[in-house]
Formats: structure tokens, sequence, C-alpha cells
């Protein structure tokens, strides 16, 4: 199996993503406290084969390749715009409840934190290719 990790990095919290590059899955997604992200990195990489980390290049981009360079190859990857298009993402992988189906998707907003479809943005941009992701998922922050 091999299993890549995407971040989506920022300031106080930051999306990751672990991902089974061969069955086109995602295996976990967590909001971390800036704090936590190396924890869970390691947490990751000791359940199997992480080939490598992609990292967006956004805020604080190049604080977390210092930090990561040891744990596995990293990648840096355009992250423009990663956000926005995340609740788009959102709501695809899981459709609002049907009496919702009315209103603009714009005007609906995901009540919880994107950052790890964000995470998930980047891994498919990069492979130019979509990932399942089955729920339930849980957005809350780790740990």
């Amino acid at each position: 199996m091999s299993k890549i990790i995407a971040i989506d990095p920022g300031k106080k919290k930051c999306g990751l993503l672990l991902a089974d590059l061969d069955k086109e899955l995602v295996l976990d997604g967590k909001v971390v406290d800036h704090l936590s992200v190396i924890d869970l990195v390691v947490s990751w990489k000791a359940t199997g084969e992480v080939n490598s980390i992609l990292l967006g290049n956004g805020t604080t981009s190049k604080f977390w390749q210092s930090y990561l360079q040891d744990l596995a190859s990293i990648e840096v990857v355009e992250e423009k715009g990663t956000t926005l298009r995340a609740r788009e993402r959102y709501w695809e992988l899981w459709p609002p409840p049907f009496w919702f189906g009315w209103l603009p998707r714009g005007l609906m907003l995901p009540t919880k934190h994107l950052d790890a479809v964000a995470a998930l943005i980047l891994l498919e941009d990069h492979l130019n290719k979509k990932f399942n992701w089955p729920g339930p998922i849980d957005f809350r922050i780790w740990p």
C-alpha cells in the first residue's frame, strides 16, 4: 500500500490528510492545532509506508518544510484558492440533506473546519484525479 500525506499549512491550525494512492482513497483527515502536526505525521508514518508529503506553498510552508524534512520527502505544491474550492468539494463528498437542495451551494457554508478538505484539493490537483473519502468525518481539531 502506497500512502501519501497532504498538508494545508496554517498559522494556528493545519489540515492533514492521509491517502492510499493505489486505491485512490482517503484513509484519514484531520484539522490539527499547529503544535500537533509532527505528532500526527509520526503517528501516520508508524501505520505503514508513507512515501511523501505534499505541502501547500502558502502560510507557514517554509517553517513546516524545515520540521518535516527528516520524516519523508516533501513536495511543495500550489495552494492558491484551495480553501474556497474546499467548500464545493465538501458538498460533493457529503451532499446536504434534500431539503437544502433548493439553495445555491454558494450560500450553504459547511459548519466545520475545511482545512483537511483543502489538503484533499492539494492532493487531487497534484495527481489530477479524484479521491474517495468515505464518511463519517470528524472535523474536530485534533487532539
